[in-house]
C-alpha cells in the first residue's frame, strides 16, 4: 500500500512540475498576468493560473492509482470520479477570476456548485462531531448542506492564506503530509477501509505541492491563483469528509482524534483557518465587505516585523508542521490525549500575541518616550530580514 501510495505521490509531483512551465507561458500568451498594485507588494507582472498544471497532475495521478492493483477497490464507487468532476469545476471558477475577476456571491455560487457535484457523487459526511460533546448522525439532506458548507469553507480558507510565494503550497504540502500519515494510522488499525480514497487524495495532493513548489517559491515564476487555491481546499475537504465524516468507531486510547475528528482539519491546516476568522472579525469590526482586500493577513504582519518574504514563509511552515506534530504524536504514542487541545490553543495564543500589531506599535511608543530614534527598521521597511521588501517583493496573490 505504502509503494502504491508514493506511486501515486511522484506522479502528481513530476507531472505538475513539467506542466507548470507550460502554463506559465500559455499564461503570458493569453494576458493573464498579476499586474503590482495596491493590493499587492510584488513589483513585477507575474504569469498566473498554475492551478491548470495541478490539475494535470491530479488526472496523471489518479489515472495511474486507478490502475495500480493496490488501490482498486477505491475506483470500485462513483468518488473519484465525482471528485475529478468538482475539482474541474472550481478550478473553471478560479480560471475566471484570475483570467477577469468575478463578483464573490458568483464565485461562491461556483463553489457551491462543485461542492454539489462532489456530494451528490457520494462524497458527503455521516457523522458531525462537536468538540466535547456527542456525535450527531446526519441525514442525507442535512449530511449534504454540512458538506457543501465544508467544501466552501476550506477552499475560501486556503484562498486566503495564499498570500506570498511558496506559502499555500508549502503549507498544504505539510498539512496533507500528516493527514495521510494520520489516515494511514486509521487504516492499519482497521478503521479505514481499503476503498476509502482519503490517502489516494492526500498522497497526490501533496505531490501537487511539491510538484509546484520549486516554480512558486520566492521570487516565484508563477502564481497558483484563485484556480490553484481553490483546488487545493476542494481536495484537503474531500480527504477530511472520506476519514472525520465517515465513521462513528472509536480509537482506543485517542480520545481527542475520535471526540472530534472534524477538528482536526482545523488543527493541521490552522494557519489558514486561523487567518480566516481573524480576517472576518477585522472586516466586521470596519462594517467592510468580507470580500474587501486588506494587509492585515497574518503574513503581511510577519512582513511588518521585519521579516522578509522568505523567512515570513519558512515562520509558518514551521508553525503548521508543530500543529500537526503536537496532533499526530497521540495517535502513536497513546498518551497525551488530554494536552493536545491545551497545546494547541497556547501555541495559536503565543502565535497571535507575537503577530498583534498592538505589539509593535507598544514598542514604538515606549521607544518613542525613551527618546530613541524611530526608523524604517521598526516598521520592517529595511534592516535585517526586511531589506527584500523593496526591489526583490514576493508577490502576494490569491489575496481577497
Amino acid at each position: 500500500m505504502l509503494a502504491a501510495y508514493g506511486t501515486v505521490f511522484v506522479v502528481a509531483a513530476a507531472v505538475t512540475f513539467l506542466l507548470t512551465p507550460l502554463v506559465w507561458r500559455a499564461a503570458v500568451r493569453i494576458g493573464a498576468v498579476v499586474v503590482p498594485d495596491e493590493r499587492r507588494i510584488h513589483l513585477r507582472p507575474t504569469p498566473t493560473l498554475g492551478g491548470l498544471a495541478m490539475l494535470g497532475g491530479l488526472l496523471a495521478s489518479l489515472a495511474v492509482a486507478s490502475r495500480l492493483p493496490a488501490l482498486e477497490l477505491v475506483f470500485d464507487t462513483s468518488e473519484p470520479l465525482g471528485l475529478l468532476l468538482a475539482a474541474t469545476v472550481i478550478l473553471g471558477v478560479g480560471l475566471l477570476d484570475d483570467i477577469r475577476e468575478v463578483s464573490a456571491p458568483a464565485k461562491v455560487a461556483g463553489q457551491v456548485l462543485a461542492a454539489s457535484v462532489l456530494a451528490l457523487a457520494g462524497v458527503t459526511m455521516f457523522y458531525f462531531r462537536v468538540p466535547f460533546a456527542d456525535f450527531f448522525v446526519l441525514s442525507p439532506d442535512f449530511g449534504f448542506l454540512v458538506t457543501v458548507l465544508w467544501v466552501v469553507l476550506m477552499a475560501n480558507a486556503l484562498n486566503l492564506i495564499d498570500g506570498l510565494d511558496g506559502l499555500a503550497a508549502g503549507l498544504v504540502a505539510i498539512a496533507g503530509g500528516a493527514f495521510f500519515v494520520y489516515a494511514y494510522r486509521l487504516s492499519d488499525v482497521g478503521l479505514l477501509g481499503p476503498e476509502n480514497m482519503a490517502p489516494v487524495v492526500v498522497a497526490a495532493t501533496c505531490g501537487l505541492c511539491v510538484g509546484f513548489l520549486p516554480h512558486n517559491f520566492h521570487p516565484a515564476k508563477v502564481f497558483m491563483g484563485d484556480s490553484g487555491a481553490l483546488l487545493l481546499g476542494l481536495l484537503m475537504a474531500a480527504a477530511t469528509i472520506a476519514v472525520g465524516g465517515r465513521t462513528a468507531d472509536q480509537f482506543s486510547g485517542q480520545t481527542y482524534f475520535f471526540f472530534a475528528p472534524l477538528v482536526i482539519p482545523f488543527v493541521i491546516l490552522g494557519v489558514p483557518f486561523v487567518d480566516t476568522a481573524l480576517a472576518i472579525v477585522r472586516r466586521a469590526r470596519r462594517r467592510a465587505a468580507l470580500s474587501q482586500a486588506d494587509k492585515e493577513h497574518l503574513h503581511h504582519r510577519l512582513l511588518r516585523q521585519g521579516h522578509g518574504p522568505r523567512r515570513a514563509v519558512f515562520i509558518l511552515w514551521a508553525w503548521t508542521a508543530i500543529l500537526s506534530g503536537v496532533v499526530l504524536v497521540p495517535t502513536y504514542t497513546s498518551e497525551g490525549n488530554a494536552l493536545v487541545p491545551f497545546v494547541v490553543v497556547a501555541l495559536a495564543v503565543i502565535l497571535y500575541t507575537l503577530l498583534h500589531p498592538g505589539v509593535r506599535q507598544t514598542a514604538r511608543q515606549v521607544k518613542a518616550e525613551l527618546g530613541e530614534s524611530q526608523d524604517g527598521t521598526e516598521n520592517g521597511l529595511d534592516g535585517a530580514g526586511g531589506s527584500d521588501l523593496g526591489a526583490s517583493a514576493a508577490p502576494v496573490e490569491g489575496v481577497p
